[in-house]
């Protein structure tokens, strides 16, 4: 299938679709770190590394209108992603006339960072509500005081381990509104909520206020990264979290709030054997259990994939990558998955919830949906470990690792090379040494598969058929599992590592002009949301 094959679609055919809430899957083919840099609000990432690894999974429905645009190193990978979507099934695929210089000639916004969405919204929360929010001077002396004032950390457990305030207890954003009243009893406590910058600790402290709780509430002005600005020390490895039960009488008064804030959003209600209704044609419909991973793990609800709700709000983006699909959410207490929705109805998407949370019966389920994959193109070998540690001990192999650049540097093969699947022909070319054979591996070896193919592919189509491509069965995972040798660092890099960008609120070691950077990007985001104009955010 040629380039011709797929039309091409002005800005402005993109841009009446989002306004007018057309289904559209809106697709930057490159790594997360360049889309990072710059791209359209409402464009979602799927790397051309990971197409056949992530497309049915997150675009469900094979009619999809998608629109893919991405450029590397002057190459436009677009045409290429076409032709794998094509592949894969999917019918309705486009490419943005002129990719994004296109969008951005055409006066276009472009937005920087991940998330956008979600944390352009939050921003759009506090300055239209005016969010409560203490600085964090202020609630240092609070906590050094010991007065009557309690910190609940909105992001996830692992994050919260990383770093936090001291004296926080982790309570991830969909669990406020329910756990909330267990942790502050009393009406006169001071509820402060957290995270990493603001988006969190907005959407989290504006949730209890939405809520009603009788509770003073606040957000950590700027977060972690406000504490350390301010020169104040974070806790590593706390482990505070919310008491798991929680009291019948505080169950039914969050979930008595919470109904009254979905429906104030607009949040649609569906009897749960109706959900089938909703898959109208040229209709997607994702489904999500916003309960905690561990409640999820223990049962849940056919068909529902594992999504919670603080972090959903958060990465909308990824996780509903077809703007203008309809999203069902689910829980077991009538608070999570009501509050979850409000925050995704303000944000424009059409959102269920059952009319009644399901009983403990109807979470059948206790393994997660099992992902399909496609047929690798081109037949490759595979290799043991233990064949492929004696082939290493002699020249002419080389190793190639397609896992994410955050896993080989943690620990990798002896002598692999790190490479980014999409770019494998170059780094072939001009940085890894040509070698009688190429041994291919990942963490499980189920993208190594897609990539050894394109290199098989790549040297037949070069004429060197000689050269032998292998598959390490199990990866990674095989490797040290039987034992054998590890290396760590950034010891052979064939690509620079732009498959992930790095979020400068992330770790504990982001200089203090990157955070303050972040900041001040985050403060200027309700302007570049006045004028992109395809939002649809209505805050209540």
């Amino acid at each position: 299938m040629t380039t011709a094959a797929f039309p091409l679609l002005p800005f402005s055919a993109v841009r009446e679709r989002l306004v007018a809430r057309e289904e559209t899957a809106l697709l930057d083919v490159r790594e997360e770190d360049p889309f990072a840099q710059e791209h359209p609000l409402w464009a979602a990432n799927l790397p051309l590394s990971k197409i056949e690894i992530e497309a049915w999974r997150r675009i469900p429905r094979r009619d999809t209108f998608i629109v893919l645009y991405g450029a590397h190193d002057g190459v436009d990978l677009a045409p290429l992603a076409a032709r794998t979507f094509a592949a894969l099934g999917y019918t309705n695929v486009h490419l943005l006339e002129g990719g994004l210089e296109g969008w951005r000639a055409a006066g276009g916004e472009l937005f920087r960072d991940v998330n956008v969405p979600s944390k352009s919204f939050g921003e759009l929360v506090e300055h239209e509500r005016h969010t409560p929010s203490l600085s964090a001077p202020e609630v240092k002396a609070l906590v050094e005081a010991k007065a009557n004032v309690v910190v609940l950390d909105a992001r996830r457990f692992d994050e919260y381990q990383t770093m936090s305030i001291p004296s926080a207890t982790s309570v991830p954003g969909a669990e406020l509104v329910l756990r909330v009243r267990e942790l502050a009893p009393d009406p006169a406590t001071q509820v402060i909520v957290n995270c990493a910058g603001r988006t969190r600790s907005i959407i989290g402290t504006q949730s209890l206020v939405n809520a009603g709780i009788p509770n003073p509430v606040a957000a950590l002005r700027n977060g972690t990264i406000g504490w350390k600005l301010a020169g104040q020390v974070l806790d590593h490895g706390a482990d505070r979290q919310a008491p798991a039960a929680v009291s019948d009488a505080h169950r039914a008064q969050a979930e008595a709030d919470a109904r009254r804030v979905a429906d104030k959003a607009g949040v649609r209600r569906i009897p749960l054997d109706a959900l089938q209704t909703l898959e109208a044609p040229g209709r997607t419909v994702y489904r999500f259990d916003v309960r905690t991973p561990e409640e999820y793990t223990a049962g849940h609800l056919p068909g529902f994939a594992s999504a919670p709700g603080g972090q959903l709000v958060q990465e909308t983006d990824h996780q509903v990558p077809v703007r203008g699909a309809r999203i069902v959410l689910a829980d077991d207490d009538g608070v999570r998955a009501s509050m979850s929705a409000s925050w995704l109805a303000q944000m424009g998407w059409e959102v269920y919830v059952p009319d009644t949370a399901p009983s403990a019966s109807a979470f059948t389920e206790t393994v997660a949906p099992s992902p399909a994959y496609p047929p690798v193109a081109a037949t490759v070998g595979e290799i043991a470990p233990k064949a492929l540690a004696e082939l290493l001990k002699q020249p002419g192999t080389a190793v190639l690792d397609v896992t994410t650049s955050a896993n080989y540097v943690k620990r990798h093969i002896p002598g692999a090379w790190y490479v980014i699947r999409a770019q494998l022909a170059g780094a072939i070319d001009a940085v890894i040494p040509a070698s009688q054979r190429y041994v291919l591996t990942c963490g499980s070896s189920l993208l190594a598969r897609y990539a050894a193919a394109d290199l098989r592919t790549l040297l037949d189509a070069r004429g060197q058929r000689d050269v032998e491509v292998l598959v390490l069965a199990g990866g990674n995972t095989a490797w040290f599992a039987a034992g054998q040798e590890a290396e760590t660092g950034e010891t052979r890099l064939a690509t620079a590592r732009t498959d992930r960008y790095r979020r400068p609120y992330e770790g504990t070691d982001a200089p203090a002009e990157a955070m303050q950077a972040y900041l001040d990007w985050e403060y200027g985001l309700v302007a570049q949301l006045g004028r992109d104009g395809t939002h649809h955010f209505k805050v209540i």
